[in-house]
């Protein structure tokens, strides 16, 4: 497994461009399921997640094709046995998105209990709960779930808390049902609506996209399509953070301000200076940033995703901040590695106490999952001295080439191959 090694203390001049959404392309790689003609989706990032999800499609007969760096190529033809194992699903939880479409289009589905980071329980309670009242027959049975329907039905559904991926794998099943399907309390993220937008591209009918209440006229047959991810709101905040932390000037292109207008706000209180243009932002630095207490929240709120960010920019901060993580209840095992690079933060229960420091000191680091990962970059480049994190096999899920973004903004930061076992 490789590792970062980083040289701290240095501010971040430069421009990066912002690459699409993973938590959008992800669901629109699945959406292709639902047709037999080709989706076409650009601007799609090569991580290792999407890597995972074009294995798994493939698996069940998709033909799955690259056409340059950024575009792929989906064609759901002939699809051999509607099954997801156990080994391509455990280390993805995205990889339940395509229980919906497979029942939708095909009447049958297997596919493994997800996996993926292990922040905290995720159940896909919701997503079984709506396929049931839309007239799916589902058994559990040996780690896998087993459903089948003749021809799913529209209802009316209302899921216990919100969602993303349970209302996108609902959505996307309700677009070939048979009636009306509203899905109640909906998720709301961007991605969400990204996706709702691509569907309807291919001849889906839903309205109230962007609001708790979406409603979908299913079709007999959804056609094939040419879609645009948008960018990807969590790298672009990551970066953002990441010049909060270091000190510095540097430009985004490729991004999407009105999606992250509750990260913006909180980086505006640190003392972050941010100037937009359209699709650019330009974010300035200079001195120590102010503490700044977050809750994250269902967007419109700040993204569960951006927690370990804006926690390692409180860490160098003045002041003591509060974090209220409301989302997961294991996203703070980030916390005692940064205490190894000096932190000092006490945890209490779904709350972290975050007491600036005036520095951080480079020490050996373990990310935990996705998010963690960027947070420890975050530390370890404000930090003095070398850090070393390892695992990032982490961070590989969700941020296209960071060492290479992070050098061009003059970061000192490699990727090494771990020493072998003595």
């Amino acid at each position: 497994m490789d590792s970062f090694l980083l040289q701290g203390g240095q501010p971040l001049h430069g421009e990066v461009a912002i690459s699409g959404a993973k938590n959008a392309a992800l669901p629109m790689l699945c959406a292709a399921l639902l047709t037999s003609q080709t989706v076409r989706v650009r601007n799609v990032p090569r991580l290792r997640d999407i890597n995972t999800c074009l294995r798994l499609l493939g698996s069940m007969g998709v033909q799955c094709f690259w056409d340059g760096e950024e575009e792929l190529s989906l064609r759901a033809e002939d699809i051999s046995e509607p099954f997801a194992s156990y080994d391509l699903v455990k280390t993805m939880r995205a990889s339940v998105l395509v229980l919906g479409p497979l029942l939708a289009r095909f009447g049958e589905a297997t596919v493994s209990l997800p996996g993926g980071c292990a922040i905290g329980q995720r159940p896909v309670d919701q997503h079984i709960k709506g396929l049931q009242a839309m007239g799916a027959e589902i058994v559990i049975e040996k780690g896998y779930i087993h459903a089948k329907a003749k021809k799913l039905k529209g209802a009316r559904i209302v899921t216990d808390m919100v969602t993303v991926t349970g209302t996108e794998n609902l959505m996307m099943a309700a677009c070939l049902a048979e009636g009306e399907t509203i899905l109640e309390n909906a998720a709301r993220e961007p991605e969400v609506v990204d996706l709702g937008n691509m569907l309807i591209k291919m001849g889906a009918q839903i309205t109230g996209l962007g609001t708790d209440t979406i409603r979908i006229q299913g079709v007999e047959k959804l056609s094939g399509c040419y879609y645009t991810v948008l960018p990807d709101r969590i790298e672009a905040g990551t970066f953002l953070c990441a010049v909060a932390a270091c000190g510095g000037d540097i430009v985004l292109t490729n991004t999407n301000p009105s999606t992250m207008e509750a990260t913006l706000d909180k980086l505006r209180e640190v003392g972050l200076q941010i100037t937009i243009y359209g699709t650019t932002i330009k974010a300035a630095m200079s001195g120590r940033p102010k503490a700044v207490g977050i809750r994250t929240a269902p967007y419109p709120g700040l993204a569960t995703d951006m927690q370990a960010q804006f926690m390692a920019v409180n860490c160098i901060a003045q002041g003591t901040a509060v974090v209220n993580e409301t989302i997961f209840e294991n996203r703070f095992m980030h916390v005692q590695e940064l205490i190894r690079l000096g932190a000092d933060i006490v945890i209490e229960g779904h709350t972290a106490v975050v007491q600036g420091v005036e520095k951080l000191d480079g020490a050996p680091v373990m990310a935990t999952d996705l998010r963690a990962s960027a947070g420890l970059v975050i530390g370890g480049m404000a930090a003095t001295g070398e850090t070393r994190i390892d695992r990032i096999y982490h961070l590989d899920r969700g941020y296209y080439k960071m060492e290479d973004k992070l050098r061009k903004l003059g970061a000192r930061v490699q990727r090494v191959a771990e020493p072998p076992q003595q």
